[in-house]
């Protein structure tokens, strides 16, 4: 069963989420979230960064992606430098 709590929102935009749903859902300071809002409803999602042995592997697959892509280091380059134009 879900457990409702309340809380406030600040003067500065900040929510302090209660200490016994921070502690069930093994929530830490740092930790990040993704925030979506629609209506009257907030969700917040909290974000679970890949490890150093995850993140490796991703990187693995992205390469042999682009690898059958036929994107050449030159290609991701150029991508890369485009849409840092772009900001």
């Amino acid at each position: 069963m879900v457990r409702a709590a309340t809380t406030k929102l600040s003067s500065r935009g900040q929510i302090v989420i209660p200490e016994e749903i921070r502690n069930r859902l093994g929530l830490e300071a740092g930790d990040q979230f993704v925030v979506v809002g629609e209506g009257d409803v907030v969700v917040l999602k909290a974000l679970d960064p890949p490890n150093i042995a995850d993140f490796g592997e991703l990187l693995d697959r992205a390469q042999r992606s682009a690898e059958k892509a036929g994107l050449t280091p030159e290609d991701v380059e150029r991508a890369i430098r485009e849409v840092r134009r772009k900001r």
